[in-house]
């Protein structure tokens, strides 16, 4: 692995890339029966959730977007749209989508990695905010006012 890629932050992104196929590979595999129509109902509306959240953030950032926790040389720090209520949709995407998936395939395994991906994500979103500090002084105050992950709440 060249330099360039471990000092953007790119062992982050081959965790993440193993934990969501994780998820997905245990919702399949992991799949019950038993699970109730309600439960897997909520399971859908956080996957499409989750599907709204990741395009909104996407589309927000346009060419700021990088998979690299790790802000682009050339970006610019986005607080419009989406990122006026959150400032990790993309990472909010993620974990909607895995509990989401989770839950439509009642799945106990996928919903367990599920819970250690959002952990995951969290630090990784804490890692990503130390160098938009670094690049973007006026980062400080946006984190004061906009929430990680949950609007109003995290």
């Amino acid at each position: 692995m060249n330099g360039n890629f471990v000092a953007r932050g790119g062992w982050w992104v081959v965790a993440q890339a193993l934990l969501m196929a994780g998820v997905i590979g245990a919702g399949v595999a992991g799949r019950t029966p038993h699970f109730h129509p309600a439960v897997r109902a909520a399971g859908g509306l956080a996957f499409a959730l989750g599907a709204a959240c990741g395009i909104a953030g996407a589309a927000a950032l346009g060419r700021s977007r990088t998979a690299f926790p790790k802000p682009r040389g050339d970006g610019t720090l986005v607080r419009h749209g989406i990122y006026a209520w959150v400032r990790h949709p993309l990472y909010a995407s993620v974990i909607l989508l895995s509990f989401g998936w989770a839950l439509l395939w009642g799945s106990p395994p996928a919903l367990a990695l599920a819970v250690v991906e959002a952990l995951f994500l969290d630090a990784k979103a804490r890692r990503e905010e130390r160098w938009l500090l670094e690049k973007y002084p006026d980062y400080a105050d946006y984190r004061h006012r906009v929430r990680r992950l949950v609007p109003w709440l995290y």
